[in-house]
């Protein structure tokens, strides 16, 4: 007989196993259309810029480390940046503009033509992850969201979409590093063979 604890345990990991059974059923087209521009653009010398907060700031700079250093092989190092790690201008941006402009400003400083913008926020609405991708936009970069909930403000800013079907923050983080996994695995691939 579980006692509380464990029946919790075991709940949580059935939800975790429900959500990505949801995602496989619901986003692997969107998947690897957003996948296949990653290789495109590091193929042609660009690069990806990643945003998001708290968790999917993590999450960015988790995956930005997995491009820089290497997932399954030894290889090159590949062009990738976390918008979230540098505090001088996280704060001088946030202290003179708005916290809405803490990565806006830095795609408007580094992001190039063919660059890709990945955005990652769980709600689909963080303000200033929108506004970067706007922001990438403009600057002729391709834009990815990786979502969750219905996608929120940011769905219809961006040329590409993948929206974790839950409202569970917990839940679409799982799926979100999962997704980013897949997407630098694919990277690697396109660049390097299987």
């Amino acid at each position: 007989m579980m006692n509380q604890t464990e029946q919790f345990i075991r709940q949580t990991i059935e939800d975790s196993i429900n959500t990505k059974t949801a995602l496989l059923q619901k986003c692997v087209h969107e998947i690897h259309e957003a996948g296949l521009e990653l290789g495109r653009a590091i193929r042609a010398g660009g690069k990806i810029l990643f945003c998001g907060n708290g968790g999917s700031a993590a999450d960015a700079q988790h995956l930005a480390a997995e491009l820089v250093g290497h997932l399954r092989r030894d290889r090159r190092a590949l062009a990738a940046i976390a918008l979230t790690t540098d505090t001088s201008v996280l704060t001088a941006v946030g202290n003179d503009y708005a916290f809405k402009e803490i990565f806006a400003r830095q795609v408007q400083a580094l992001g190039l033509p063919g660059d890709v913008f990945i955005g990652i926020s769980t709600s689909g609405n963080s303000e200033n992850v929108l506004a970067a991708a706007q922001t990438a936009q403009k600057q002729g970069m391709i834009t990815i969201g990786l979502l969750g909930n219905n996608g929120g403000k940011i769905a219809p800013a961006v040329d590409h979409k993948v929206i974790v079907p839950s409202k569970d923050t917990q839940r679409i983080q799982e799926c979100h590093i999962l997704v980013g996994h897949i997407w630098m695995e694919m990277v690697e691939q396109e660049l390097f063979g299987h």
